[in-house]
């Protein structure tokens, strides 16, 4: 059987996806650097993982960036 790979990631694995201890992935949430998690059901919140692969990866940009 082959290895799952989740979809969505509750916020401690959400913010180990993006390298960040807990307390500064929260402060990038609340500063809107970061997208909020979504609310699956009641009182369960979670992180679409792809879109944390885009963030990461500089995909989700918008517009054109010139480095």
């Amino acid at each position: 059987m082959s290895r799952l790979s989740p979809i969505l990631a509750n916020e401690k694995n959400a913010a180990a996806l993006l390298d960040l201890p807990v307390a500064e992935f929260r402060s990038a949430v609340a500063a809107g650097h970061l997208p909020r998690g979504r609310e699956i059901m009641p009182g369960c919140i979670r992180w679409d993982t792809e879109m944390l692969r885009k963030i990461a990866s500089g995909d989700a940009i918008d517009g054109d960036i010139v480095w």
